[in-house]
Protein backbone atom coordinates (compact mmCIF):
# COMPACT_ATOMS: atom_id res chain seq x y z
CA UNK A 1 0.00 0.00 0.00
CA UNK A 2 2.62 2.24 1.01
CA UNK A 3 4.49 2.02 -2.47
CA UNK A 4 0.93 2.66 -4.49
CA UNK A 5 0.60 5.77 -2.32
CA UNK A 6 4.36 6.69 -2.65
CA UNK A 7 4.95 7.26 1.20
CA UNK A 8 7.65 5.54 3.17
CA UNK A 9 6.81 2.58 5.46
CA UNK A 10 7.86 4.46 8.59
CA UNK A 11 5.14 7.10 7.78
CA UNK A 12 2.83 4.72 8.17
CA UNK A 13 4.09 3.22 11.04
CA UNK A 14 4.71 6.29 12.98
CA UNK A 15 1.16 7.36 12.26
CA UNK A 16 0.08 4.05 14.37
CA UNK A 17 2.07 5.49 17.12
CA UNK A 18 -0.29 8.70 18.04
CA UNK A 19 -0.15 9.66 21.72
CA UNK A 20 -2.98 12.44 22.92
CA UNK A 21 -0.80 14.94 24.34
CA UNK A 22 -1.23 16.08 28.10
CA UNK A 23 -2.82 19.59 26.94
CA UNK A 24 -5.63 17.67 24.84
CA UNK A 25 -6.08 15.34 27.43
CA UNK A 26 -6.43 18.22 29.77
CA UNK A 27 -8.77 20.00 27.50
CA UNK A 28 -11.10 17.09 26.90
CA UNK A 29 -11.23 16.75 30.71
CA UNK A 30 -12.03 20.97 31.02
CA UNK A 31 -14.59 20.55 27.93
CA UNK A 32 -16.65 17.83 29.72
CA UNK A 33 -16.90 20.17 32.66
CA UNK A 34 -17.59 22.70 30.79
CA UNK A 35 -20.62 20.53 29.44
CA UNK A 36 -21.65 19.64 32.84
CA UNK A 37 -21.88 22.97 34.01
CA UNK A 38 -23.86 24.44 31.20
CA UNK A 39 -26.53 21.40 31.50
CA UNK A 40 -26.76 22.38 35.49
CA UNK A 41 -27.52 25.43 34.36
CA UNK A 42 -30.33 24.77 31.80
CA UNK A 43 -28.06 26.24 28.97
CA UNK A 44 -28.20 29.70 30.48
CA UNK A 45 -24.55 30.34 31.82
CA UNK A 46 -22.31 31.61 29.16
CA UNK A 47 -18.51 31.81 29.61
CA UNK A 48 -17.98 34.36 31.95
CA UNK A 49 -20.14 32.38 34.37
CA UNK A 50 -18.86 28.85 33.44
CA UNK A 51 -15.13 30.07 34.43
CA UNK A 52 -16.14 31.26 37.72
CA UNK A 53 -17.44 27.67 38.37
CA UNK A 54 -14.71 26.37 37.34
CA UNK A 55 -12.38 28.77 39.57
CA UNK A 56 -14.73 27.74 42.02
CA UNK A 57 -14.40 24.11 41.80
CA UNK A 58 -11.00 24.40 42.15
CA UNK A 59 -9.40 24.31 38.36
CA UNK A 60 -6.99 26.89 37.16
CA UNK A 61 -7.36 28.37 33.68
CA UNK A 62 -8.58 31.61 31.99
CA UNK A 63 -11.71 33.48 30.46
CA UNK A 64 -10.16 32.71 26.87
CA UNK A 65 -9.30 29.53 27.47
CA UNK A 66 -13.04 28.58 28.48
CA UNK A 67 -14.50 30.82 25.57
CA UNK A 68 -11.98 28.50 23.29
CA UNK A 69 -13.12 25.31 24.37
CA UNK A 70 -17.05 26.39 23.98
CA UNK A 71 -16.11 27.38 20.95
CA UNK A 72 -14.84 24.10 19.43
CA UNK A 73 -17.30 22.09 21.55
CA UNK A 74 -20.09 24.07 20.23
CA UNK A 75 -21.79 21.27 18.74
CA UNK A 76 -22.23 19.50 22.21
CA UNK A 77 -24.31 23.02 23.58
CA UNK A 78 -26.73 23.09 20.76
CA UNK A 79 -27.65 19.64 21.58
CA UNK A 80 -29.30 20.42 24.71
Amino acid sequence: MCEILEIPRSSHYQSLQIVVSNREQENQELTKEIHLIYLESKGRYGAPKIHESLLTKGFSLSLKRVQCLMSKARRWFWIC
